[in-house]
């Protein structure tokens, strides 16, 4: 069973080694679907809608009128609110889900002060040399920030949002394979309707022998070449997108 991940890519070497098993195969997530993905899927549940998987599994608790222990209830509390950045992006579902979870036991502030996890040297470094190399660029009134660390991708790609950029292309290379991070604010999307997973990374994917997916505002690739070739054709993905986008 894989959750949380719409590409067996995601896992690097361990995909290999699920998909040969010869088991089947049992997908729940909520990012968009990949067509690849559900090919190899016995079976695949999805829901775009939810905030997070956790918001899913609840749901099978609910629908066979199960209560979760309070071990379980405090899991699924702490992937709810890493995948909604501590409910920033929660909905009035998910939150009738989590008081329903603080009634089962789950003390929200201790919980919550287990993912406030202090950030090393090395991350800040990252996140300066990612601003030492940024590309700036103007697409009608969006400011898109590409960038490319060897490490931290998705660290310095929120941290570029965080410092004004309404789209941010952060990529990383290592050993001829390529790791992008994608991340926008949420004005971006609600204005554009590009959906980072579906309209870019999905595509980034494919033009880079990989796989691409995520949500409408964080999104990740996985796939072959250089940090180069992955940010190029970001940006020529972007350009075709966002003339034709809502503005």
């Amino acid at each position: 069973m894989m959750m949380d991940t719409n590409t067996v890519q995601q896992l690097e070497s361990w995909g290999s080694l699920i998909t040969g098993l010869g088991v089947p195969l049992i997908f729940i997530d909520h990012h968009a679907s990949h067509p690849e993905t559900v090919k190899i899927a016995d079976v695949y549940i999805s829901d775009e809608d939810a905030s997070s998987t956790c918001e899913i599994v609840y749901g099978f608790y609910k629908e066979l009128g199960l209560k979760p222990t309070a071990e379980e209830a405090k899991a699924l509390f702490l992937g709810i609110s890493f995948d909604t950045k501590h409910f920033i992006l929660a909905t009035s579902k998910t939150f009738r889900i989590a008081a329903d979870l603080i009634e089962e036991g789950v003390d929200a502030q201790e919980a919550l002060s287990l993912l406030a996890l202090p950030m090393d040297a090395s991350e800040r470094i990252a996140r300066l040399k990612a601003c030492q190399r940024l590309k700036i660029l103007r697409l009608g009134e969006w400011i898109i920030a590409l960038t490319h660390i060897g490490a931290y991708q998705a660290s310095a790609a929120r941290a570029l949002i965080d410092m004004g950029a309404h789209l941010t292309v952060v990529a990383g290379e290592k050993d001829g394979e390529v790791q992008v991070s994608l991340r926008s604010s949420r004005e971006f999307y609600e204005k554009t309707g590009i959906h980072l997973g579906r309209d870019l990374a999905k595509p980034l994917g494919e033009q880079l022998h990989g796989m691409g997916g995520g949500h409408s505002t964080s999104a990740g690739v996985n796939g072959f070449g250089t940090v180069e070739e992955a940010l190029e054709k970001a940006e020529r993905i972007l350009k075709k997108n966002i003339p034709a986008s809502k503005q």
